[in-house]
């Protein structure tokens, strides 16, 4: 039978009567106080406050519709109830939502961190980052991670003057990293913001040190890993990689709704008109303990990887350096030109502000960029496209194979 926590009910009278004396959390942040680099511009009014905007903003950036064919987990399966990128950043909207809306914090600034943080996701998920990662690095010594490409999107590539605090939520989510408590950081400009993200480039290890500096931005951080704990093991139950299998561990329960509900529910209890997010240690545990079951039995497949490292690693490759061609040429009849440079300088037609040339960027980055946008059905059909004799190809598992 399935068990679901509830939150005390002390802690719930609490909440009722701080809402019944209209009560607000002091630790939340105002709309008021969003820092833009072009702050005359996207003034707030009551039908679109400052983070509404910038949730709409990132819905409205074509890149956006992009979610629906990013690979989650899993890449090679032809399924419609597996879980693609698109469901994922829902999934983590909406409990992050929930845990904001209790604790009294900034709904509209949530959503626009969950919507966005996974915009620099890249073809056939992290194993596709770490592909890219590599080339990227042999290349120019600097590093890709996913958290600083999404930025990258929101705010290199496309200028349509995001906030601060989102665009900070969004590059400190980095739901690899749990931690029992956060705390968010101090940051006041975009001169502190912009070193930060340059470290993350030139520094490997620097990724680790990401903290948000909202408590907003702490939420969807703990709430990337809730959204994916459970439902990357339903995933894999579906397509028959797992068997019926609980978690180790007995305090969140075993299926996805009880583990998104549960631990939910302790941060709530934890948390509440507090300056920081916590969870009690043996649900902290339980989490680490469950991501560790998660690589063993599914992220660290080896048959998955097999076809990451065998076909889909060397189609990086090529394209990687036929597109690097296109770029140090400047030929504007290039592929890469005509399919992403004009695309990218179209979305930033009716900016105000000036920026140098996008197709002026370093070749590299152009190439990083273009390879980072693709859905996995476009990079494989750009592989063919190119390479039509290439002797690497993908096989999916059909919707009636067995």
């Amino acid at each position: 039978m399935a068990d679901y926590h509830s939150l005390s009910r002390e802690l719930q009278i609490r909440i009722q009567e701080d809402r019944a004396a209209h009560l607000m959390n002091p630790y939340a942040f105002r709309d008021e106080a969003i820092v833009r680099r072009s702050p005359d511009h996207d003034k707030a009014n009551l039908w679109r406050p400052a983070f509404v905007r910038d949730t709409e903003k990132i819905m409205h950036i074509p890149y956006y519709n992009r979610y629906s064919d990013k690979t989650q987990v899993f890449s090679f399966y032809q399924n419609d109830d597996i879980s693609r990128r698109a469901l994922h950043v829902q999934l983590v909207s909406r409990i992050a939502r929930n845990i904001g809306a209790v604790l009294g914090l900034n709904e509209s600034l949530i959503e626009a961190i969950a919507l966005g943080h996974d915009m620099g996701h890249i073809p056939f998920g992290h194993a596709g980052e770490r592909i890219l990662n590599k080339l990227y690095h042999e290349h120019t010594g600097r590093y890709f991670n996913h958290n600083v490409h999404s930025v990258r999107v929101l705010d290199g590539m496309i200028h349509w003057n995001i906030g601060l605090q989102t665009l900070d939520g969004i590059l400190c989510h980095n739901g690899e990293l749990e931690l029992r408590e956060y705390y968010p950081c101090q940051m006041a400009d975009f001169t502190e913001y912009d070193q930060k993200v340059e470290s993350c480039y030139a520094d490997e290890d620097f990724i680790g040190k990401l903290v948000p500096c909202t408590l907003e931005g702490c939420v969807v951080r703990i709430c990337d890993i809730i959204a994916y704990l459970g439902k990357d093991r339903q995933d894999a139950m579906r397509l028959g990689i797992l068997s019926e299998k609980p978690f180790s561990g007995s305090v969140v329960g075993t299926t996805n709704a009880e583990i998104i509900n549960n631990f939910s529910v302790n941060i709530m209890e934890n948390s509440y008109g507090m300056p920081y997010l916590k969870m009690d240690e043996e649900y902290f545990e339980e989490l680490r303990q469950a991501k560790r079951e998660n690589y063993e039995m599914i992220y660290n497949n080896k048959k998955l990887n097999d076809l990451y490292e065998n076909q889909i690693r060397p189609m990086f490759h090529a394209l990687y350096e036929e597109l690097l061609r296109q770029a140090e040429s400047r030929d504007r009849s290039s592929l890469l030109y005509r399919h992403h440079i004009s695309y990218v300088n179209e979305m930033n037609q009716y900016v105000k502000d000036s920026y140098p040339p996008y197709e002026e960027e370093e070749s590299n980055q152009l190439v990083v960029d273009y390879l980072a946008s693709m859905t996995d059905a476009y990079f494989l059909e750009l592989y063919r496209h190119i390479f039509p004799k290439g002797r690497h190809e993908v096989t999916y598992m059909g919707y009636f194979d067995e």
